[in-house]
Parts: C-alpha cells; sequence; structure tokens
C-alpha cells in the first residue's frame, strides 16, 4: 500500500481524533462494536493511526495487536500507550501474522479505503487464514453516496465535486500528502468478502454528525451539533442509510 500517511500523524489527532465530531462518530462505533465483542479475546487491528482505538480495547481487557503502515503513526501510539503496536503493510497482513489467530479484525475511519478493489478481493480471499473460527471483521468503511459530502460541495458551487466518490479512484490531500481512495458502498464490501464471510451487521456512522472536516464550522454551534447527534440516535439501526452516511459499520463472519 503506497499511502503512508506520516505527514498527518502529527495533527492527526488535533484534526480528527479531540474534535467533537471526531469524539461523536468514534462514540458511535464504539456502542455499536460492543454489540459484537461477546467471546472475543484476541484483536488485530489495522490502520491503526495514533492508536486511540488500540487503547479503548486495551481498557476494555482485550489482548490488543495494532498496526498501521505508517511509521509515524506507530511512533505517535507508542508515546501515548505501552501496548503491542506494529508497523505492517494491509496486503501483507496475513502474512506477517500467518502463525497468530485472532478472533477479531478491526479497522476503523475508512483504512481499507485505500485499498484497490482487486486489493480488496486479495484481502478477503487472505484474511480469514488468521481468524479463528466464526471470527470476525469489523470494518470502517467511507460509502459512495455520503450526503453531507454532497451538500458541502454544493454550498461551494463546486459542482463537478458533487459526485466524485462514484469515480473509480479519487485523490484525497491529507496534511500534505495525496492519497488515492476508492470508495465502497456497502454492498461492493458484501459482494467481495461474501466467498468467505457472512454479512453480520451494517450500520450507519455520521449520517446526521458531519465529517470531520466540517469540526471547524461547528465549534461555535455545540447546540447544532448536540442536537443533530440526538438525530443520529434515532437513525443508528437504519441499515439503509450507512450508503448516505459519512461512515459506515460492517460486521463480517467468517463462514
Amino acid at each position: 500500500m503506497d499511502a503512508s500517511f506520516d505527514k498527518a500523524a502529527a495533527n492527526y489527532d488535533d484534526t480528527f481524533t479531540h474534535t467533537e465530531v471526531g469524539k461523536m462518530q468514534r462514540t458511535l462505533v464504539y456502542n455499536e462494536l460492543s454489540k459484537h465483542l461477546t467471546s472475543v479475546k484476541n484483536i488485530l487491528e489495522i490502520n491503526c493511526g495514533t492508536g486511540e482505538d488500540a487503547i479503548w480495547f486495551a481498557n476494555q481487557n482485550f489482548n490488543i495487536t495494532a498496526t498501521d503502515i505508517s511509521t509515524k503513526m506507530i511512533e505517535v501510539a507508542r508515546r501515548k500507550a505501552s501496548l503491542n503496536f506494529q508497523t505492517a503493510d494491509i496486503n501483507l497482513i496475513a502474512k506477517v501474522f500467518e502463525n497468530e489467530k485472532f478472533h477479531m479484525m478491526f479497522s476503523n475511519f475508512g483504512g481499507l479505503n485505500c485499498l484497490s478493489k482487486s486489493e480488496l478481493e486479495n484481502f478477503f480471499a487472505n484474511v480469514d487464514s488468521i481468524l479463528t473460527e466464526k471470527g470476525k471483521l469489523a470494518l470502517v468503511i467511507m460509502p459512495k453516496n455520503t450526503l453531507w459530502e454532497r451538500f458541502y460541495f454544493l454550498a461551494k458551487a463546486q459542482f463537478k465535486n458533487i459526485s466524485r466518490r462514484k469515480k473509480k479512484s479519487v485523490m484525497a490531500h491529507v496534511e500534505g500528502e495525496n492519497i488515492t481512495t476508492y470508495y465502497y458502498n456497502p454492498k461492493d464490501i458484501v459482494n467481495l468478502a461474501k466467498a468467505n464471510f457472512e454479512t453480520v451487521s451494517i450500520k450507519p456512522i455520521g449520517f446526521f454528525i458531519p465529517p470531520s472536516y466540517l469540526d471547524e464550522f461547528f465549534k461555535n454551534k455545540k447546540g447544532f451539533l448536540r442536537f443533530l447527534n440526538r438525530m443520529e440516535q434515532g437513525v443508528k439501526n437504519k441499515t439503509s442509510l450507512s450508503k448516505y452516511a459519512d461512515h459506515y459499520l460492517i460486521i463480517l463472519q467468517k463462514r
């Protein structure tokens, strides 16, 4: 995987993790994820970034191994907690951990959107080998039809960008790095994974809660943001809205 996110590491917590929007979206993920952690002990996280989720898992008494392709992200994570953080490429993850077994693999906030369709196919074809019987994948992915983004570009009169996520790939700009990004609706992931995994759950993450790049806009509108958060609670179980949200959480189980 080419994208390293090294330049984003220093500011990632300030621009997302610790923002009101970031905290709200992460809470949504944790609340839904918690429903699927029964009988789970060993967890492998991919795209762990600065380690925020790994710390949460550790605080819940899970055995967590957290990986990221970015050495700088791993450096930040290690400064935050003494956990098992490792540098690893998603495309090689089954090889790196070929002698280990995990009850769950977890990827938060679009890490898998850095993989092309063929890379994702290979991912789903290989990672079942390092999962236990009935092991699960919990993946938070960015879909193609996010309504917030369409409204954002419409408001800025950037009409050519309104449907940009439907392109084969998009060049995203992250802290000075150009990251090739691919968007996948839930049905795309279901179809890519169906040979090895069955779908357990699909839930929207950020249908009313806005994307993180709008956090600055909402800084002085905290009452409105809390209202959107309450609205989010009313649709959090609406699977049909997942492809229109900022992200969605899909739970897959090994066949």
